[in-house]
């Protein structure tokens, strides 16, 4: 039996429903789905998704990534996008895994490995996709097999994990998981932006302020976040405005002017516009067709 096959019949076992499911290791999700799903409206969170069987597609701004039990997907800073399970069937699930990224425990296994970002290295994506080694998939199935022993777990999670980070580190992209935890230079500054927009994205943006808070000109601004994320600051913005209104509208059923001037949005004919655009259907509309779906 193969390692990945291994993996598979691990989280199968642990998963049994669909959805995504915290394990008694704070740091990994399961993910499990009997059927293709729609595209799902996440900010998805530094980490390493690794598909033991099945295949997802992630959408960023106009990029697409897709992965499957040859590659693994991995996110070094919060990215709005969409994700779709593509592949998925009552007898054969899509089964995924999530371990999240923690910059201080990845800087300090960088160190272990003695990587650091080439000196030259240019700004770059922060997501890409890169193939599932077998030594990698190794540490993943102990990682999983802690689960079986839940009194191991405070011990010896946290040194498969920094094994898994280790991997990850040595391998062709290591540097680019590094570069998330450099302390200069445009990657830091970047890593600020995003995460003043995430605290603040229901305020007004004025792009000189903003330039100046995090310590750049506003065209080195714009080059260097659109590198990592795919999308200027603005558009990343009203990425994460809508999709908080889209939370609102759900969680608290909130009416579509309310949702959209909570989030920042003074025009309710351009949140409903925008919103539409991104969503595929009016507020309204889109609330009722996740309510039915039992979202």
């Amino acid at each position: 039996m193969t390692a990945i096959h291994d993996v598979a019949g691990l989280i199968d076992r642990f998963t049994g429903t669909d959805g995504v499911h915290q394990t008694a290791i704070s740091a990994l999700r399961l993910a499990r789905a009997t059927e293709p799903t729609p595209p799902h409206c996440i900010v998805h969170e530094p980490a390493l998704c690794l598909i033991a069987q099945g295949a997802k597609r992630v959408m960023l701004a106009g990029e697409t990534y897709i992965y499957d039990p040859s590659r693994v997907l991995i996110a070094s800073v919060d990215l709005p996008v969409a994700g779709q399970v593509f592949r998925a069937s009552a007898e054969e699930p899509y089964l995924g895994f999530i371990m999240k990224l923690d910059p201080v425990e990845v800087a300090d296994a960088a160190i272990q490995a003695r990587l650091a970002p080439p000196a030259d290295a240019a700004t770059l994506r922060g997501m890409f996709v890169a193939e599932a080694q077998p030594a990698l998939l190794e540490a993943v199935t102990r990682y999983l097999k802690l689960l079986e022993t839940p009194a191991d777990i405070p011990a010896l999670a946290p040194l498969v994990q920094r094994e898994i980070l280790y991997r990850l580190l040595r391998g062709e992209n290591g540097w680019r998981i590094a570069q998330m935890t450099s302390s200069q230079g445009h990657s830091q500054r970047v890593r600020n932006a995003i995460q003043w927009l995430r605290e603040h994205f229901n305020e007004p943006l004025q792009i000189d302020a903003f330039a100046r808070q995090v310590n750049m000109s506003p065209s080195s601004l714009h080059h260097h976040f659109k590198a990592v994320t795919a999308m200027s600051p603005l558009q990343f913005q009203k990425q994460l405005r809508l999709q908080e209104a889209r939370r609102l509208l759900l969680a608290e059923n909130l009416d579509a002017a309310t949702a959209g001037h909570r989030v920042g949005y003074e025009s309710a004919s351009q949140f409903s516009r925008e919103y539409s655009r991104l969503f595929g259907a009016p507020p309204v509309r889109d609330s009722k067709r996740l309510s039915a779906q039992g979202a």
